[in-house]
C-alpha cells in the first residue's frame, strides 16, 4: 500500500512550474496545479508556464473498458492460437499428399474396414430374420394346436420366447451399427474432401508465388 502511495505521487507530482491541463467530454479546459477532478476520463497533459507539453498522462480505465480489454487480449490470443494451429495442419497436409489422386487411395483405404463391417452386419442381420421366421412359424404352431383340429392352443416354450426377444434385439443392435458406420464413412468423406480443397488452395497459392 506503502509503495502505491508513493507511485502516485511520483505520477502525478509536477515539474516546478508545471500545470495539469486537461479538455472534458463536453470539450471545456480545465487547467489546475494539481489534476483537475474533471480531468479523471480523459487523456490530461502536464504543461510548463509556456504552454509546452511535459508529458501526458492516460486517464484510468474503468471496470467496463479493463473487462473490454482483457476480452480484446483473449481473442487476439486465440487467433493467434488458432493461426498457428491452422498453419500446423497445412504443413501436415502438404507433407502428406503429393498429388490429389493420393486423396481417393487413402479415403478408400479408410472405408475399406468400415465397409468390411456393414457387409458382416447385413449378413448377419440376413440369417437373423431367417431364424427370426422359423422362430414365427414354431409360434404359430403352437397357437394353432399340436395336434392339429379341436385341440387347444398350447402356450409357447419359455425358451422359444426368449429366443423371440434375444433375436429381436440383436437385430435392432445391428441395424444401429450399420446406420453408425454409414454415418462414419459419410463423415469421414466429407473431411477428406475438406482436405482436399485445401490442398488444392494451398498448392495454388505455392505455384504463385
Amino acid at each position: 500500500m506503502k509503495k502505491t502511495c508513493l507511485l502516485l505521487v511520483a505520477l502525478f507530482a509536477p515539474h516546478a512550474g508545471a500545470a495539469f491541463k486537461c479538455i472534458d467530454e463536453k470539450g471545456r479546459t480545465h487547467i489546475g496545479d494539481t489534476p483537475p477532478l474533471a480531468c479523471a476520463n480523459v487523456v490530461m497533459y502536464e504543461v510548463s508556464r509556456s504552454g509546452q507539453v511535459l508529458r501526458k498522462i492516460e486517464p484510468s480505465l474503468t471496470p467496463e473498458q479493463v473487462k473490454a480489454k482483457e476480452e480484446e487480449a483473449a481473442r487476439k490470443v486465440e487467433a493467434e492460437r488458432a493461426a498457428f494451429e491452422q498453419k500446423r495442419k497445412d504443413t501436415a497436409l502438404l507433407q502428406t499428399y503429393s498429388s490429389e489422386k493420393e486423396f481417393d487411395v487413402v479415403l478408400e483405404r479408410n472405408i475399406e474396414p468400415l465397409a468390411k463391417s456393414i457387409k458382416l452386419a447385413e449378413e448377419r442381420t440376413k440369417a437373423v430374420e431367417k431364424r427370426e421366421k422359423e422362430v414365427a412359424d414354431e409360434m404359430e404352431f403352437y397357437k394353432a394346436g399340436k395336434g392339429g383340429k379341436g385341440k387347444k392352443d398350447k402356450a409357447p416354450p419359455k425358451s422359444l420366447l426368449e429366443e423371440q426377444e434375444r433375436l429381436k434385439s440383436e437385430k435392432e443392435g445391428l441395424a444401429k451399427s450399420i446406420a453408425g458406420y454409414r454415418k462414419e464413412i459419410a463423415e469421414m468423406k466429407a473431411r477428406f474432401e475438406v482436405d482436399r480443397k485445401r490442398w488444392v488452395a494451398l498448392r495454388a497459392a505455392e505455384k504463385k508465388k
